[in-house]
């Protein structure tokens, strides 16, 4: 990469972390506006529909001013700076080049990425993923097992118990089990596209829009030996079983967020063709793998790969995506969180 183009990245980048939050953000006061998505809708995201619930997150400039214990706010503190630093962990919770705020821009405040405040205050719940009721800290664990590929913290450590505090953190003021949906929840996807995803468009429209950040080879961006932007697959991205990998979530978080400082620039078809192309790579193996990649997507199909391309054949050269043992940097290693029952002594009813 030219360093023109780096720089152009960089101040990307740095518009992507503020430009959707600072049109989101309170006003002097500290008080939310009277519309605090005005600036939202500015940028091409639509309004709250009546009735949805729109919370500001609150910032860690407000954390210095807060009415609460400076141990908390320590702890915050660290939790917030695993967050935006997860590579601290590399080797020991995390097994490539992410960081959760990769997915969650914003520092996880950033409406439309999946801002993370939404889970502090609608878990415990039952998540279609592993079939149980999961918390706060076990749907942190899912993160750091698949879009991590590592194996995550133990519940009630340190570090679980940081990143916790930090996403109740940002929930400061929402409602406990909001009744109304969520404002800027997920990564939403786009209208479905006027055409079916395609494969050749979607490398066309990734080198132009996407390359630039990520590389011609999907593998990311280093600086002085440190990413700058993640990679897109292959071993140093997340692995098959991460949310992101499904089509319609990858098409979301393109179409919101990307190119950086430009978001929702992309027509709905390339946003969807793009994401199609970036799912058709390979990437470390699902670690809910059996041994073989059929049998893998016969059980876990129905309720999370039927909206990914895994065990899929590509068409363009024939190969079955996540037909292989490789599992990254963390190798063949279960996560401890992977396929733990839970509630099994409760009556089915």
């Amino acid at each position: 990469m030219s360093r023109k183009h780096l720089v152009i990245a960089l101040a990307g980048c740095s518009l992507a972390t503020g430009i959707v939050v600072s049109a989101f953000a309170a006003n002097d006061s500290g008080a939310p506006s009277e519309a605090p998505y005005q600036g939202l809708v500015e940028l091409g995201f639509p309004a709250p529909q009546e009735g949805e619930l729109v919370h500001v997150p609150p910032t860690m400039a407000d954390l210095e001013d807060a009415d609460i214990h400076p141990e908390l706010k320590k702890v915050i503190r660290y939790g917030y700076d695993l967050f935006t630093n997860t590579q601290q962990l590399r080797g020991e919770y995390v097994n490539n080049d992410m960081n959760c705020s990769s997915c969650h821009l914003g520092e996880g405040r950033q409406p439309f990425s999946a801002p993370v405040w939404a889970a502090a205050v609608t878990l415990p719940d039952f998540r279609g993923k592993n079939q149980h009721v999961n918390n706060l800290e076990e749907r942190i664990a899912g993160c750091f097992a698949y879009s991590m590929n590592g194996t995550p913290p133990q519940y009630g450590s340190d570090e679980m118990l940081a990143l916790s505090a930090y996403h109740q953190w940002l929930a400061t003021g929402a409602p406990m089990y909001p009744s109304q949906p969520i404002y800027g929840r997920g990564f939403p996807a786009p209208d479905e596209p006027a055409e079916s995803p395609d494969y050749a468009r979607g490398e066309a429209a990734y080198q132009e829009n996407c390359a630039i950040c990520h590389q011609d080879d999907g593998a990311g961006h280093y600086e002085n030996g440190e990413y700058v932007f993640p990679a897109l697959w292959g071993d140093g991205s997340n692995n098959w079983g991460a949310g992101i990998v499904r089509v319609d979530t990858a098409a979301g978080f393109i179409y919101n967020n990307m190119p950086l400082g430009q978001p929702r620039s992309l027509s709905d078809q390339d946003a969807w063709d793009i994401a199609y192309y970036m799912s058709s790579q390979e990437r470390p193996q699902d670690p809910r793998y059996t041994g073989d990649v059929a049998e893998t997507l016969e059980r876990f199909g129905p309720t999370f790969h039927k909206r990914s391309l895994y065990g899929q054949t590509r068409e363009h050269d024939g190969h079955v995506l996540g037909d292989h043992a490789n599992f990254g940097e963390k190798g063949n290693v279960e996560p401890w969180n992977v396929g733990v029952p839970r509630f099994e002594s409760l009556s089915s009813e």
